[in-house]
């Protein structure tokens, strides 16, 4: 019976990761999609946003099942003593909840719904371009940490290495058909995940 819930709850999360991911990148595109859907798109986006939140919701439940059910075979324990693997959970955790959290702020009701009403935003996103997607996908880091898994960490880390770079450039098209040459000008300005310090400096 326990072999049968690790392979289970493997399963789930590579299910639950795959549509959290792809039902995103849909839920970022509702200029394209009102082309063939008209203003129906947006709120369809915003269930699509809800579903991708619920699918995150069930992969975080599914990393702390690991602990308790984690398949033998890649079962790569970080250190002997779980509390490294929980320090370094803190370490990656609270910078990345504030990052996050900040985002929510800073975009209001955009972070749930988009709208045509909305406007570029401002706060945190003056120095970068996506602080939500910094901060989730850090979370999902820390919570591999927590698990003291290599297998969880090398999935986190391959998702943030291959997807954010992916989800980036669709969410900016769309953004672009938006707000047109303002956000082309932002994009020059601002880093997508990391400040452009040193681009200010050489202005100023």
């Amino acid at each position: 019976m326990a072999i049968m819930i690790e392979w289970i709850n493997l399963i789930s999360i590579f299910l639950s990761l795959s549509l959290m991911c792809y039902l995103y990148i849909l839920s970022l595109q509702p200029m394209k999609r009102e082309k063939k859907r008209g203003e129906r798109a947006w709120k369809e986006c915003k269930t699509l946003r809800s579903l991708s939140a619920f699918c995150e919701f069930i992969l975080a439940i599914n990393i702390l099942i690991w602990i308790f059910f984690p398949v033998p075979s890649l079962n790569w324990i970080i250190h002997p003593n779980i509390w490294v693997g929980i320090l370094i959970f803190f370490i990656i955790i609270i910078p990345a909840v504030i990052i996050m959290v900040i985002g929510w702020k800073d975009a209001g009701k955009e972070t749930v719904q988009p709208s045509k009403e909305s406007e570029m935003y401002g706060g945190i996103y003056n120095y970068i371009r996506h602080p939500q997607t910094i901060g989730e996908f850090l979370t999902l880091l820390a919570l591999a940490f927590a698990t003291n898994s290599w297998f969880l960490v090398i999935i986190a880390a391959a998702t943030i290495i291959i997807y954010i770079p992916i989800m980036i450039y669709y969410e900016e098209q769309d953004l672009i058909r938006r707000f047109g040459d303002a956000y082309r000008e932002y994009q020059k300005r601002t880093g997508a995940i990391f400040p452009k310090f040193l681009k200010k400096r050489e202005s100023s």
